[in-house]
């Protein structure tokens, strides 16, 4: 498998994951909410708090999405890169909340690097010969 498929399938996997994620969040919160990895949740009128994650996660997933069906690889892969910084920001409020190390290293901390890993594999990726990028100017 090349690195560009392979960083093809980590990206559509990782919108996937994070659809499904948000998803839960929308039509199960309470239930999915225990497995984040703090000690306690919003719950009754706290709730809708829930709901803001999920909608925070299915939008990342429709980005990623969005940028892989256009073929926007570049943007793609700096994408990638800031959404790093969500579940690394997760793991460090789990961590600081007194919730479980073992969902905060293995869970957000896991995901943390497997995004800024797919987006070092697409930053990597090289035009095919003869293909111009878009910055390049057109010659006459």
């Amino acid at each position: 498998m090349s690195l560009k498929h392979l960083a093809t399938a980590l990206a559509g996997i990782g919108a996937a994951f994070i659809l499904y994620v948000g998803l839960s969040y929308l039509l199960a919160p309470q239930a999915t909410a225990a497995d984040f990895g703090l000690p306690t949740w919003p719950r009754q009128e706290g709730s809708a708090f829930l709901a803001v994650k999920g909608v925070r996660d299915v939008g990342t997933g429709l980005v990623i999405l969005a940028l892989l069906v256009t073929g926007q690889r570049r943007a793609l892969g700096w994408a990638m890169a800031a959404i790093t910084f969500v579940p690394a920001g997760d793991m460090a409020v789990v961590l600081a909340d007194g919730g479980s190390a073992g969902t905060a290293y293995g869970v957000h901390g896991a995901t943390a690097l497997a995004v800024a890993l797919t987006a070092v594999l697409l930053l990597r990726e090289r035009p095919a010969p003869g293909v111009r990028a878009a910055t390049e100017p057109a010659t006459v």
